[in-house]
């Protein structure tokens, strides 16, 4: 823990260093990604130092178009490495059984948020075994991820990794122009639904 603390006091400004001292810590990175706005700073600041590193998506089959052309886009441009998980069951076989996407106040949105993203992720990391996980996570995003530290260590020892936590929107703009790299807005995650609350995949990971 002290380690990392003198890392965070460091390297948590510099995200090109902190991304630098990350991959110099495990031999099988992850960044994970959702496609949502401005994820191409992120992917692009990744695959630049390490080009074929895993992408990791956990596709819960209920995105907007416009993201789904988006990640084609991205996937293209940056000759990502894509590894795209998926639910047990499609989106029309859960809707045909137990109808519409339950509201974030239904009961039954918990069991939906497990099986849509938190069951794939857990597979992800069961079978991919990373020991460096990148996330975009920012501080600005919700309360609890600003009590978050640009690097810290989870129960099982796995290193994760959010060179971008203290950047704000306006930082992320400016290097998407810089770079002349995409975005897209048309943006839905059905597990939180509301902007500013957490899924709970990053507070359980």
């Amino acid at each position: 823990m002290a380690e990392l603390d003198a890392i965070n006091q460091e390297l948590g400004n510099n995200p090109d260093a902190l991304i630098r001292w990350a991959l110099e810590q495990g031999q099988r990175p992850i960044v994970t990604t959702n496609f949502r706005p401005f994820e191409a700073v992120i992917l692009h600041m990744v695959t630049r130092q390490r080009p074929d590193i895993p992408v990791v998506w956990m596709d819960h089959g209920y995105n907007t178009d416009a993201t789904y052309r988006f990640a084609d886009e991205l996937v293209k441009r940056l000759d990502l490495n894509l590894v795209t998980y998926l639910p047990q069951r499609t989106r029309a076989h859960r809707e045909a059984v137990e109808g519409p996407m339950p509201s974030i106040d239904d009961p039954r949105h918990e069991a939906f948020t497990r099986e849509v993203k938190l069951e794939p992720f857990e597979r992800a990391l069961r079978e991919m075994a990373p020991d460096v996980w990148f996330t975009a996570l920012r501080a600005e995003d919700t309360p609890e991820r600003a009590r978050m530290a640009p690097a810290s260590k989870n129960a099982n020892g796995l290193l994760k990794v959010s060179p971008l936590l203290h950047w704000s929107a306006r930082d992320m703009y400016q290097y998407l122009q810089r770079h002349a790299l995409p975005n897209e807005f048309d943006y839905f995650d059905p597990t939180k639904v509301e902007e500013k609350r957490e899924c709970g995949l990053h507070l359980q990971h």
